[in-house]
């Protein structure tokens, strides 16, 4: 199996010149979660400034983490308190670390004791980002299968009705991945990509990714 193309960005050198700016993200997605839990964790971790919000963390724009990824500088690390927290899948935990990587900026998850600044935590995300790309490969895999059995038993074409929560799983898992487009995912799973776009309200942050615009240092004193 092919390594995918984040493992090299997950493994690259930390910047030359840290900042020692840690800024934390913390989240809650029920009124029954404690949010001050996670902000006492982040402070003791030494986080300069907070962003928090309570918001599931499927299908809502999450408005504090764009703004937390947007306030960072190279050399600065964005801390978690668990890495839950930060994604919802595995490929976009992978996506997300990777952008911080190219920005130069160092990533922290307290519960799970992984940081990006130290080689240990460098190789976890390699295995991480090979981990994702062969649950990638093994749900195209088993798609292909299944309508070449749909296919074999006589149904005409691959496009259900109603689209199954696998479908739209296996839509979410590969929908963050820029090699594939929204196009060639449909005609993978056998569906049409309005389907997607019908089915999948958060479709296109999931295409776009984190907005990355740095900020001024002289905005970041807050």
């Amino acid at each position: 199996m092919t390594a995918p193309p984040l493992a090299a960005e997950l493994l690259a050198a930390e910047p030359a010149d840290p900042t020692g700016i840690k800024i934390g993200y913390a989240r809650v997605s029920t009124g029954g979660q404690n949010l001050e839990r996670q902000l006492d964790a982040l402070k003791a971790a030494g986080c300069r400034r907070i962003f928090a919000e309570k918001k599931s963390g499927a299908g809502a724009e999450r408005a504090e983490l764009a703004a937390a990824l947007e306030f960072m500088q190279p050399g600065d690390t964005l801390v978690v308190p668990s890495l839950d927290r930060l994604s919802r899948s595995l490929q976009e935990l992978i996506t997300t670390v990777a952008e911080l990587r190219r920005r130069e900026i160092g990533f922290t998850s307290l519960h799970e004791s992984l940081d990006t600044t130290t080689p240990g935590g460098r190789l976890v995300f390699h295995v991480f980002a090979a981990l994702a790309e062969f649950i990638r490969e093994l749900i195209i895999s088993g798609t292909r299968e299944g309508l070449a059995a749909a296919r074999a038993r006589g149904r005409v074409g691959g496009r259900p009705t109603v689209i199954t929560p696998d479908l739209l799983r296996a839509a979410r898992d590969l929908l963050p991945n820029p090699e594939h487009s929204v196009t060639s995912i449909a005609k993978l799973l056998g569906v049409s990509a309005g389907t997607l776009y019908n089915h999948i309200p958060d479709l296109r942050q999931l295409r776009s990714g984190h907005n990355t615009t740095q900020l001024d240092n002289g905005n970041r004193n807050g």
